[in-house]
């Protein structure tokens, strides 16, 4: 891997350790952001590799998949999974948003969202 991937990895893996170490410490609200930051960068990293370029300067996860061609590799249910934790990277950061939010995000929500960032993020690492 280029340099430029093996950065994006790197990030997606240390986001992804602060998502658990939110949820040991309680803090839902910043599990979901963490899983999107995760999520985010592993996009990054594989749309670099297939694109040869330099990745967007965006949060959207379904932009950074389409752009890069692969959104389509994705079953219905991942689709839906990036559907889901999409909004938690604006919302975690908005005051108005956070109480609606933090209702939704329960302990055992945070734990599904963290199991399915960490599979999608394998997924992707093994592509790369």
């Amino acid at each position: 891997m280029n340099d430029t991937i093996t950065y994006w990895v790197e990030l997606s893996d240390y986001d992804l350790e602060t998502a658990e170490a939110m949820l040991r410490s309680k803090r839902y609200l910043y599990v979901g952001f963490m899983c999107h930051q995760t999520i985010e960068k592993i996009f990054k990293a594989y749309y670099t590799k297939l694109c040869s370029e330099i990745a967007p300067y965006s949060h959207s996860l379904s932009y950074i998949a389409k752009k890069g061609a692969f959104y389509d590799e994705f079953t219905e249910d991942l689709k839906e999974f990036i559907d889901q934790i999409e909004p938690l990277n604006i919302e975690a950061r908005y005051p108005s948003h956070k109480e609606r939010l933090l209702r939704s995000l329960t302990p055992e929500k945070c734990m599904e969202i963290l199991q399915k960032t960490s599979l999608l993020q394998q997924w992707i690492k093994a592509k790369l």
